[in-house]
């Protein structure tokens, strides 16, 4: 018998997220091990992220710095009156 995929409940961008905010200098490659993901699909979570505001990249030498806004709205209609810091602080403790 196959085995069920794994599952959590926390998205790709939400885990990218936490970990970009728990170390604004990591690699990506660091970011993706810690998240949980691809490379490839921690580059596509980023640029998501950054294209929507909620990352600022800065080119720091050969190496980018990310910056979470964490006064940015969650998306979601359910909860789109709560900040991604509140969600970052919950999960942070």
């Amino acid at each position: 018998m196959a085995q069920r995929p794994r599952w959590t409940f926390l998205t790709s961008h939400a885990s990218v997220l936490l970990e970009v905010a728990r170390e604004p200098d990591a690699t990506v490659r660091e970011i993706a091990e810690r998240a949980g993901v691809t490379e490839r699909q921690a580059h596509r979570v980023l640029a998501d992220l950054v294209e929507d505001g909620y990352l600022q990249r800065e080119r720091v030498g050969r190496r980018n710095h990310y910056r979470v806004d964490h006064a940015r709205a969650m998306r979601h209609p359910a909860v789109a009156d709560r900040r991604i810091g509140e969600l970052l602080d919950a999960l942070s403790r």
